[in-house]
């Protein structure tokens, strides 16, 4: 027998052993995902059940995520804050005009007066931007700034 041949048989053999390898392994993959027990009509039935639970679940969330945009448009989303002097009596910015408003411009204005004998706090209603009765010019500052305006 030549040599030429010789290699040629062993190189054969070692494909035909690679192959064979590679066989094998794609047949242990299937048996290993047989149960243990044999029983693969139990593992469909407790693969349905789980199925069924995760379905379940993903209809509450998928509910929850639901109730959660819808009131996105009520969320305070837009605020500022405007710092001044109310009262000459007292020096520092320690009055403060608060927006808070949704992305519609819904929602209101705080307005906190500090002086040396006393704190006043004052609330207005906001609809679209605008002061439901006047607003002073620290909060009609705050709620343009709010509204990015």
């Amino acid at each position: 027998m030549s040599d030429w041949l010789v290699v040629a048989i062993v190189f054969l053999v070692v494909v035909l052993a690679v192959w064979q390898t590679y066989q094998l392994q794609q047949i242990r993959k299937k048996v290993d995902a047989v149960p243990r027990d044999g029983n693969v009509f139990a593992l469909i039935d407790s693969t349905t059940g789980r199925l069924g639970r995760a379905e379940a679940g993903l209809a509450v969330l998928d509910q929850r995520v639901q109730d959660i945009e819808a009131r996105l448009p009520y969320a305070i989303t837009r605020t500022a804050v405007v710092t001044y002097d109310a009262f000459r009596n007292i020096a520092g910015q320690l009055s403060r005009s608060i927006a808070l408003l949704s992305e519609s411009g819904d929602g209101v204005v705080l307005s906190i007066l500090v002086s040396r004998e006393e704190t006043l706090f004052f609330t207005k209603e906001i609809r679209g931007g605008v002061g439901s009765e006047p607003l002073s010019p620290e909060e009609d500052e705050a709620v343009t700034r709010a509204m990015g305006r």
